[in-house]
């Protein structure tokens, strides 16, 4: 072993047996090195194991107690076979994953217990029973140091492993409960339930459904959402169906309009909004306006908008045959006109309809003298037999013209 490469093998053997003299002059005090090791590591990150609970704090007595004298009897040579020594290390990473333990906490707690081992072995250097010299300690330092590296890496191999597991785990119970929120599962009492316990999301919490449509792309239309989001307050949970990629949003104090305002900057394809303001009971009906509303926008564009602000273009794309026929009964007869003639009478409309029947605006809009946009106006009402003085008639058209350009 390092250290003694250089004596003979008698002398080695002798050196090595002091080393595990001096280690082994500490196993009576084993538990009391535990204990005052457990009240350090609780006070450093006292916050933190305090919220923890008394039941994880006597494990990790108990489990302190356990490392401290399996770290001794390494030491000393006294120890089990080194896979069960290296069992229980691997054992604890998994059990503070699981625990939730930062492991930045398991780590200090095991670079701090190997220091405080390392001081108690110093205080023996006066036992003249044990002999204790410079290379002794230098020996036994190795040992210890070199232990704590062997066993930093196993830990943090299963802690990562154990964590990355549990991860794959939640995220699947979480997309099981987002399809199951979309299929109208929300009004289940007991899978409500389940929602609040997983996601942590009332019954009757205000939540919102965002829809991003793929439409070929391969990165998500939506880039990194749940980052954006947390930055503002606000908890999501995101996932993929087909071609759509949809979160469920906790609104809390944010507002439907603070929400597309949040998600804008992260937006790169076509995304609708809609709220359930009553909770996850109704998740399944926002969800469906939400993705009504993706429909409603030009295949390719990059906007994100509420509900709210398409209700007529949702209606329409809604009811297909309802807006098929509004078309045929209102502008139909200007689209069945030559192609030239058609796109002026249809332009002259949009811009009477936008204000409100108006020649002499829409002249103006239009670029065009007023007399003529009246001869228009006229031909207009002679081919469909509405009057675009008549506000029923202008709601007609402008539903019309919504259903054309959709």
């Amino acid at each position: 072993m390092g250290g003694t490469a250089d004596l003979p093998p008698l002398e080695d053997q002798h050196l090595q047996g002091r080393v595990e003299r001096a280690w082994a002059s500490l196993l009576d005090r084993a538990d009391a090195i535990a204990d005052d090791l457990t009240v350090a590591l609780l006070d450093r990150e006292k916050e933190w194991y305090e919220a923890a609970g008394p039941e994880m704090l006597a494990e990790i007595r108990h489990n302190t107690r356990e490392h401290v004298r399996r770290g001794i009897q390494t030491m000393a040579g006294l120890a089990e076979s080194e896979d069960r020594v290296v069992h229980v290390w691997r054992e604890t990473g998994r059990l503070r994953a699981r625990q939730g333990v930062p492991l930045e906490h398991v780590l200090n707690a095991y670079s701090f217990g190997t220091r405080v081992l390392w001081e108690a072995l110093l205080d023996q250097r006066d036992n003249p029973e044990l002999d204790i010299d410079d290379r002794v300690l230098l020996l036994a330092g190795h040992r210890l140091w070199s232990a704590l590296d062997v066993q930093n890496a196993t830990l943090v191999d299963a802690y990562r492993r154990e964590a990355a597991r549990l991860e794959r785990r939640d995220l699947q119970r979480q997309q099981r409960l987002l399809d199951g929120l979309v299929e109208g599962r929300g009004s289940d009492p007991v899978f409500a339930v389940e929602v609040r316990e997983i996601l942590g999301i009332a019954t009757d919490e205000p939540v919102a459904c965002v829809v991003a449509r793929f439409d070929g792309m391969l990165d998500a239309p939506l880039r990194n959402p749940d980052d954006r989001l947390e930055r503002a307050g606000v908890m999501s949970y995101w996932h993929v169906r087909g071609d759509v990629y949809f979160g469920l949003v906790q609104l809390g104090a944010l507002e439907v309009d603070g929400l597309v305002e949040a998600l804008s900057s992260v937006n790169s394809g076509r995304a609708g909004v809609a709220a359930a303001p009553e909770g996850v009971g109704d998740f399944s009906m926002a969800y469906q306006l939400a993705a009504g509303t993706v429909e409603t926008l030009p295949r390719g564009s990059t906007q994100l908008v509420a509900v709210t602000d398409r209700l007529p273009e949702v209606l329409l794309t809604g009811s297909p045959e309802v807006a098929s026929l509004l078309v045929r009964e209102t502008v139909g007869p200007l689209l069945a006109q030559p192609p030239h003639q058609a796109e002026v009478l249809v332009a002259t409309l949009r811009a009477l309809v936008a204000n409100n029947g108006s020649p002499t605006h829409a002249a103006t809009e239009l670029y065009c003298h007023r007399n003529t946009v009246i001869y228009r106006m006229r031909q207009i009402t002679s081919l469909t037999g509405r009057d675009l003085t008549d506000a029923r008639d202008r709601l007609l058209f402008s539903l019309a013209l919504m259903a054309v350009e959709q």
